[in-house]
């Protein structure tokens, strides 16, 4: 079996390759389910899933999407004077609000996501607290209008490969929270009683029904049925947050395209083709098209950039903006290359 040695000392082979597919098109499906998908024992699989968790490669999360609270994600470009940079992205990254935190431009600038769950919590941020910040020279905030890719568990497809077509199938039908009856419970908005469990699935999407219902204080078909709601609600979402250098992916990258507007719906869609991409989205500016692009190193994001959307049609102007660290991925403060504060479930 081929296996790889990565950066600080974390080995991943074809089957934890094969369980980090798994867990992309079933997040919550039970070790056992897995196992026998993937021809191994329930022991194995949650053996392997415990290790990638415990060596920062892997987290299973549930989120809550502010559109489904009426609020919007916002981008945010701050450009800072270079021995204040690393201050303003810890005070970013320790924010509820922020999803995540990346230095880039050779540690000049500091990208994140705002998704405030209110326009007051968002405002006292871009209006207030960041612009009268010291080392902060400039601020460029877009709004994400259409997102064509970047909300689901199995976007970034570079271990696509690690499953036949017959396994992902299976694992693509396993349904761990079928939707609950509608009623009295159903969401249209987060209750009071759903923030305990919501808090918990922000860092172990994979929480058992009865730590939801020791966490809320209900009891576990109670809890079952509100997380069946709050998912096919739309109020949560999950996600497998991965760790890409430490699975040998060197080069990641924001593109910030202008694109002629009869295009954009189309370059858009031509993005969400490629396995290097994980999150493409329109937005506000003169920039109105941005990617998240991950790549093995420096000559596939050569070659993706030139060849690929150097193809798409109605492209006008391209930046290529390095990701030189991340440090708030998906809810988790990293720590090196390594995903921190993980449950392993």
């Amino acid at each position: 079996m081929k296996t790889f040695k990565i950066e600080e000392s974390v080995t991943i082979d074809g089957t934890d390759r094969a369980l980090i597919r798994a867990l992309q098109l079933a997040p919550r499906g039970s070790f056992s389910r897995i196992g026998d998908v993937l021809g191994l024992s329930e022991q194995t699989v949650a053996r392997r899933y415990r290790r990638l968790c415990r060596e920062g490669v892997l987290r299973v999360v549930a989120l809550v999407d502010p559109a489904a609270l009426g609020q919007s994600t916002w981008t945010i470009r701050v450009r800072c004077r270079p021995d204040g940079t690393a201050a303003i992205a810890g005070a970013l990254a320790r924010r509820d609000d922020v999803g995540w935190v990346a230095l880039s431009a050779g540690g000049s600038e500091v990208t994140c996501a705002v998704r405030s769950r209110t326009s007051e919590q968002r405002d006292e941020l871009l209006l207030q607290r960041l612009p009268r910040t010291s080392p902060v020279l400039g601020i460029s905030a877009a709004v994400m209008l259409h997102r064509f890719i970047g909300q689901g568990t199995d976007d970034w497809a570079a271990f696509r490969d690690a499953l036949t077509p017959a396994q992902a199938r299976r694992l693509a039908g396993l349904r761990p929270d079928p939707p609950g009856p509608a009623g009295p419970g159903s969401p249209a908005r987060l209750e009071p009683g759903d923030e305990p469990m919501v808090e918990l699935l922000a860092r172990s999407g994979r929480a058992s029904y009865a730590e939801l219902a020791a966490a809320a204080g209900t009891s576990e078909g109670r809890a079952a049925r509100r997380l069946a709601a709050l998912l096919g609600g739309g109020l949560l979402y999950l996600d497998v947050d991965l760790s890409a250098p430490l699975l040998g992916f060197t080069a990641q990258a924001t593109l910030w395209l202008t694109v002629s507007p009869a295009h954009l719906d189309q370059a858009g869609r031509a993005l969400r083709g490629h396995p290097q991409v994980a999150f493409a989205a329109a937005i506000s500016g003169p920039s109105n098209l941005t990617a998240s692009v991950t790549c093995r190193d420096l000559d596939e994001l050569y070659r993706f950039a030139t060849t690929s959307v150097g193809a798409i049609a109605g492209v006008q102007a391209m930046e290529i903006s390095p990701v030189v660290r991340h440090v708030k991925q998906a809810g988790a403060i990293r720590s090196g290359n390594r995903l921190m504060d993980v449950l392993a479930r």
